[in-house]
């Protein structure tokens, strides 16, 4: 059960909060006065994290998600939304953080990624959308691999049609796993990498949405936290965690605009 917060202390949900950048930036929202959920694949390892969090800060103001939160398993995210409106809760801040970056590239890698990267983000958004607050703010943590020079000139038309929807965004990303399974991703403009893809359709995804989110007047924004030292990332990248986190932490903490939009430390940048 998530205990009941106050009406006067704003609620974020952070996914993939049980190391490195999700860790983070649950950490630095606790620090700036906001009560903190923070989920995980696996219940242990978001208690864990949330415990380490709570220590030193008033009742209630970071809690754990007690059910395991994997983005890439649409039951878990309908149970994690269910249990969530079942207790009341209601969220002013939704940072989607957790990814994957797998080695190789074949079909299954291509599926895998998009599956999470893309998809989990989006149905976890579209789950907890009616949790969210209306003024409220939706963080998509994506990557400066995202940039659509990643493609070539008749896919980065397509990403940036006015008239694409979530559905045709879908579909595009499902065609390029299929593209790589049937060896043709290269002509027909892909790069060979699910995790580049995965993000670029994740930054669709938020220029996509922010029409529609801005009759709420819900706010929704990717950023690049840069190349950051986490088990992600390996130890030799160049920023900290905490570096990282802060441009996450910098567009959670907006209010109005601008939305549909790309940042990496609280500067916007190119698609």
């Amino acid at each position: 059960m998530i205990p009941p917060m106050s009406v006067t202390v704003r609620t974020a949900l952070v996914t993939g909060a049980n190391r490195g950048l999700g860790l983070e930036t649950a950490r630095q929202l606790a620090s700036q006065g906001l009560a903190v959920i923070v989920t995980s694949r696996e219940v242990p390892a978001a208690r864990a994290a949330a415990d380490g969090l709570a220590k030193g800060k008033p009742p209630g103001q970071v809690t754990a998600l007690p059910l395991p939160l994997d983005v890439g398993d649409p039951a878990q995210i309908t149970a994690a939304a269910e249990h969530l409106r079942n207790a009341g809760a209601a969220l002013d801040v939704l940072v989607n953080n957790a990814g994957i970056a797998m080695d190789g590239f074949n079909a299954e890698v291509a599926r895998r990624t998009i599956e999470v990267n893309l998809l989990g983000p989006l149905r976890v958004t579209e789950a907890l959308l009616p949790l969210v607050a209306d003024g409220g703010t939706i963080v998509m943590v994506s990557s400066g691999m995202g940039e659509l020079s990643g493609v070539d000139d008749r896919l980065r038309a397509r990403f940036t049609d006015p008239k694409l929807t979530r559905d045709g965004l879908v579909a595009l990303a499902q065609e390029f796993v299929d593209d790589v399974a049937a060896g043709r991703h290269r002509e027909r403009g892909w790069p060979s990498s699910g995790y580049r893809v995965s993000k670029i359709a994740l930054n669709a995804l938020v220029r996509v949405w922010a029409p529609e989110l801005g009759a709420r007047r819900i706010i929704i924004n990717a950023v690049c936290p840069g190349w950051v030292r986490t088990d992600m990332g390996g130890h030799g990248a160049s920023r900290s965690v905490e570096k990282g986190a802060a441009s996450i932490v910098w567009a959670a903490t907006r209010i109005g605009e601008p939305t549909g939009a790309f940042f990496r430390d609280g500067r916007r940048i190119d698609w």
